[in-house]
C-alpha cells in the first residue's frame, strides 16, 4: 500500500506523560535509560513544566542554545522525543493517586519502546539499578523482550532489532 505523497515528510515526533514528580522522572529517563534533556519550560500561567527527553548520538546535530532555534530543533527532531508533563503541586500532593497508565482497567495507552543492543545486558543493568520490571525478556509468551516500568508506572518494552521478539 502506497501512502498518501502528502504525507511524505511527515516525521513522528513526540509522546507525551504527565509524571507525578520531575525528581524522579527526569533522572529516570536521563541515568537510567540515557535520554538527554534537550528542554525545559515552566509555565507558571498554567501551573506546569516540560521536559523533552530524547537520544543524542555521535555525529548529531550540535543542540542549539538560542530559544527559537531551538525550538524548531526539537520541533523537528526526527528520531522521537518523550514529553513529560509536570502539573505542579502532584509531586507533594499525598491525595494525588497518579495517573492512569493504560495498562489497568479501562485499558487505553500500553507503552513506548526502546530499542537496545542486548536485551539481557539492559535488563542486567536496570535490575542493578534497582528498576521494576512488568515483564523480563525469559517470562511469558514472548521471548526476547522486556517491560520495566517508570517511577509513574508507565510501561517501557525493551527490545533488540538484532534479536526480535518471538510471539
Amino acid at each position: 500500500m502506497q501512502n498518501d505523497p502528502a504525507t511524505a515528510d511527515y516525521i513522528f515526533n513526540q509522546t507525551m506523560l504527565r509524571i507525578r514528580d520531575p525528581e524522579k522522572s527526569v533522572p529516570f529517563y536521563r541515568d537510567v535509560l540515557g535520554m538527554t534533556q534537550l528542554y525545559r519550560s515552566d509555565v507558571a500561567a498554567a501551573q506546569f513544566s516540560v521536559y523533552f527527553m530524547g537520544y543524542l548520538r555521535p555525529g548529531d546535530a550540535p543542540v542549539p542554545e538560542e530559544h527559537e532555534a531551538l525550538r524548531r530543533y526539537l520541533l523537528g527532531f526526527g528520531k522521537g522525543l518523550v514529553e513529560l508533563t509536570h502539573n505542579w503541586g502532584t509531586e507533594s500532593d499525598p491525595a494525588f493517586p497518579g495517573y492512569h497508565t493504560g495498562n489497568t482497567e479501562p485499558r487505553g495507552f500500553g507503552h513506548i519502546g526502546i530499542a537496545v543492543p542486548d536485551v539481557e545486558a539492559a535488563c542486567a543493568r536496570f535490575a542493578s539499578l534497582g528498576v521494576e520490571f512488568q515483564k523480563r525478556p525469559e517470562e511469558g509468551r514472548m521471548k526476547n523482550l522486556a517491560f520495566i516500568k517508570d517511577p509513574d508506572g508507565y510501561w517501557i518494552e525493551i527490545y533488540s532489532p538484532q534479536r526480535p521478539p518471538s510471539m
